[in-house]
């Protein structure tokens, strides 16, 4: 009984923690961008920059619009760009309904649409740029030009340890949900971000390698962002709707990936597909395919970078976006 209590206790106190520092968070990192309706979707979008064609950018699954920080602001020397961040995450309001294809494409439309108009140039990550790619299959005539950074082709044709996988992750993001709402999350993170990193990282253990792995991969890419940003990522992912964001995408993963596989028809416009130097030979190949599905279209290498190719090359990544803004405007 006297251990019921006190764990009790703890989660009260956790609860009130998470309470307090949610509403510090929200007045000290309010929005940057604006809020547009999908549909009854609230969504943040940031725009910055003048210039056509658009350009529009698509985050990773579990990403927000703070991944495209440094993208953003080369970009927009040269033309209008715009990111955002999906229902759940970012700024965004919770998701409302469920992730499928068509909704979020429907949403992309919205978000495209605000400030710019059609044709963009898309560019998605990872994830999103399979939401990219079936956009431009869909809405051939509002797309002028695509830039994917290294899609994750091996996703297309689910294995069943991918099946196992992908399971696992969604169970570890409802799990976060529910660390976040007692204030672990925000705890481990202040805890990372203070100098004491041993804490967290040996609490996360608890939960098998995996676990403790995904986090410190996390944290180092986090840190390839501009130092500025690190507070606004850290106040964004102590929000337990980011966690239920993260497995609503995960869920949907399969569903997207699939639609991606077969919408082999695109709008025959400037395409660069930019991998990740650390890919397989057979992921590589699957890129460059995608890329000979334009007859505008070229594979490139990015030496040296991991998957997260924006923040390991950023200026290859500018300068291939500038590449296809100057195609797409000739």
């Amino acid at each position: 009984m006297f251990a019921a209590l006190i764990v009790i206790g703890l989660l009260a106190a956790g609860a009130l923690y998470q309470y307090v520092g949610a509403h510090r968070s929200a007045r000290l990192y309010g929005a940057p961008g604006t809020m547009v309706d999908a549909d009854g979707q609230r969504l943040h979008v940031v725009c910055a920059g003048a210039g056509e064609p658009a350009v529009i950018f698509e985050s990773g699954i579990a990403a927000s619009s703070l991944s495209w920080t440094r993208m953003m602001q080369d970009v927009a020397a040269f033309t209008h760009a715009c990111a955002y961040d999906r229902a759940g995450l970012g700024w965004s309001d919770p998701v409302r309904r469920p992730r499928t294809i068509e909704r979020m494409l429907a949403e992309l439309r919205v978000v495209a649409a605000h400030g710019a108009r059609p044709p963009y140039v898309l560019v998605g990550h990872s994830f999103g740029a399979f939401l990219v790619w079936a956009y431009a299959a869909t809405h051939p005539t509002q797309v002028a030009g695509l830039v994917l950074l290294d899609p994750p082709s091996d996703w297309q044709e689910m294995s069943h340890e991918q099946a196992r996988l992908l399971r696992g992750g969604i169970q570890l993001a409802r799990l976060g949900g529910v660390l976040a709402r007692v204030g672990v999350v925000r705890a481990s993170l202040a805890l990372l971000t203070g100098g004491a990193p041993g804490v967290p990282r040996n609490f996360v253990r608890v939960f098998g390698p995996t676990a403790a792995h995904t986090l410190e991969r996390l944290v180092g890419e986090v840190r390839k962002l501009p130092p500025d940003v690190h507070p606004l990522v850290q106040a964004i992912w102590c929000q337990p709707k980011c966690f239920a964001a993260m497995a609503a995408h995960l869920g949907a993963l399969e569903e997207t990936a699939a639609f991606a596989a077969h919408a082999v028809t695109i709008p025959p416009v400037p395409l660069v597909v930019v991998s990740g130097g650390d890919q397989p030979d057979a992921t590589l190949a699957r890129h460059r395919a995608l890329a000979n599905l334009s007859p505008h279209g070229r594979h490139v290498v990015a030496a040296g970078s991991a998957h997260w190719i924006q923040f390991d090359a950023p200026d290859l990544v500018v300068s291939t976006i500038r590449e296809v803004v100057e195609r797409a405007r000739a």
